[in-house]
């Protein structure tokens, strides 16, 4: 079993991709290599930042707008569809608020596993690009979103999920505590983190090319 290695600025951002980080060590590498406001971003947002960083000894801000110094949120201003979107705050009232918007464009809407979180992305990006946007355009985003036929991709930033997931259907018969403790197994591998890495490392030699 090939050690994993440590979290150091020499190393290629392969070997961090292959890798499994936990998002305390993360947040202090990405402090470590100067990358600013590295307790606002999410642990996908600062993996990203440090492959940038790995490849080409840059360090690169956060494209993300809500990371505003600002103190007043949104939600302290009174949520209504009119606000512009500055500071959102992911809680309970605003989810509620969004609902319940959303349910009045389309009274029989049912929520769809994974919308919830592209949501919050597409979001971010908007506002990363410097685009506008009120409260009443993240309603219909979810609306939309929620309406959609099928199953999303998979999240990329989801390796855990996404190998469980594909671990059940890959593994006929196979349970989750099953996929859960190759997911540990995996964790510990200096391998890509899914489901077709830990397929091929467990594979007999002599089918291995």
């Amino acid at each position: 079993m090939r050690e994993k290695p440590k979290l150091s600025k020499s190393m290629t951002a392969e070997q961090f991709d292959s890798g499994y980080w936990y998002a305390i060590e993360i947040k202090a590498f990405a402090h470590e290599i100067g990358i600013p406001l590295t307790s606002k971003l999410r642990k996908d947002e600062l993996e990203d930042l440090i492959k940038h960083f790995l490849r080409t000894g840059q360090v690169r801000r956060s494209t993300r707008k809500t990371l505003s110094r600002s103190r007043v949120r949104d939600i302290e201003k009174g949520l209504n569809l009119k606000l512009p979107v500055v500071i959102y705050t992911s809680n309970k009232e605003t989810k509620e608020f969004i609902v319940s918007e959303a349910l009045k464009i389309a009274p029989d809407l049912k929520r769809k596993s994974g919308a919830r979180y592209r949501l919050n992305r597409w979001r971010e990006e908007q506002l990363g690009k410097g685009i506008k946007i009120i409260y009443e355009d993240v309603v219909k985003q979810y609306v939309k979103l929620n309406q959609l036929e099928g199953s999303f991709p998979q999240a990329p930033s989801g390796r855990y999920i996404n190998f469980v997931s594909d671990f059940l259907i890959g593994e006929k018969n196979s349970t989750r505590e099953q996929a859960i403790d190759a997911w540990r197994q995996l964790k510990k591998l200096n391998i890509p983190k899914n489901y077709r890495a830990w397929k091929k490392y467990h594979q007999p030699k002599s089918n291995k090319k």
